[in-house]
């Protein structure tokens, strides 16, 4: 029988990190990096990518490098990858969209991290936002790993903590390592009902290709295009298969409009460019990544109140 989840506490600020380890998973989060979980580990094997320039193979910074918080273009943004929440849609139009990344308190500032111990050797990790003055937003993530599990469960909240109603949707975003992967590597999406299954996004120098994989399973092959798609009628789970297994994400989609022409899941695609996107503020992808993205629904908060989203992970390694 497995014992109890190990948990650990070191550092502090944007060089805090916070270790469960259960025996089969290691999560490491970085609470004073926008709360986010910067490495997953199962077999011996990293599953989320990280900025190389930013972090080394401990997931420290790296000599010189500053992680303040920060805002601006996205030229601007210290892009540490890993897992996060944001809020959506994003946008630079008017105080309704998310001017971000990068933002200064819920993609690169602190987050209060809370560890507790649950009921069967289980352990919870609670990290939550500063007062976000923009969007009127408190973000909340909260992070549960059971004895043995191969995955782990993720709770968030928006809370809002402004003095008039505001609506946004809740917007986890997984970056993983985009090398190709010679077979099946890519992302795979379930949908269900009837189309448009897919709405192009974001074309930052191409839209990325989809294919049809098996009846109600869509594929994002691994592809050199920087650019975005969505699937508006993402059937409550999301795949990413590559060299370190497949890392799936499963959700309950609720009723109700969708930012992004109704998408539930979005799929965004980078390789490295010789020059910067300036249609993308000045966005340079310098490596290959993939990000798996699980959205709620738009949600109206009046003052005080909150919205949900739960997502559970599942991670096997490659070969199994």
């Amino acid at each position: 029988m497995s014992g109890p989840v190990r948990a650990a506490r070191e550092g502090a600020g944007p060089d805090e990190r916070v270790v469960l380890d259960n025996g089969v998973l290691r999560l490491t989060a970085a609470p004073g990096l926008g709360g986010r979980v910067l490495s997953l580990r199962l077999a011996g094997r990293e599953f989320l990518y990280r900025n190389p320039r930013l972090l080394d193979a401990g997931l420290r910074r790296r000599e010189g490098v500053r992680l303040d918080p920060v805002e601006g273009p996205m030229s601007a943004w210290n892009n540490v990858g890993g897992d996060k929440t944001w809020p959506a849609p994003q946008g630079w139009s008017g105080p309704g969209e998310w001017a971000g990344p990068p933002d200064p308190v819920l993609d690169s500032g602190a987050y209060a991290a809370e560890v507790g111990a649950l009921g069967g050797g289980a352990a919870v990790l609670t990290m939550t936002s500063g007062d976000d003055p923009r969007t009127g937003l408190r973000l909340r993530r909260r992070i549960t790993l059971e004895p043995g599990a191969s995955g782990y469960r993720l709770d968030l909240t928006a809370r809002n903590t402004a003095d008039a109603p505001r609506t946004w949707a809740l917007w986890n975003v997984t970056q993983l390592d985009g090398a190709a992967r010679a077979d099946d590597g890519g992302v795979y999406v379930g949908v269900a009902g009837e189309g448009p299954h897919t709405v192009p996004l974001v074309a930052g120098d191409a839209t990325p290709r989809v294919v049809e994989h098996a009846p109600g399973v869509l594929r994002v092959p691994a592809q050199d295009v920087v650019g975005k798609v969505g699937f508006p009628t993402a059937a409550g789970w999301i795949r990413h298969v590559g060299a370190a297994g497949a890392l799936t994400q499963t959700f309950t989609p609720a009723p109700g409009a969708y930012p992004d022409q109704g998408s539930r899941v979005e799929v965004w695609l980078e390789y490295p460019l010789e020059h910067p996107l300036a249609h993308l503020g000045g966005l340079r992808p310098q490596d290959r990544v993939v990000e798996c993205e699980v959205l709620g629904p738009l949600t109206e908060l009046a003052p005080g109140e909150e919205a949900s989203l739960s997502i559970a992970f599942d991670l096997a390694p490659a070969g199994a």
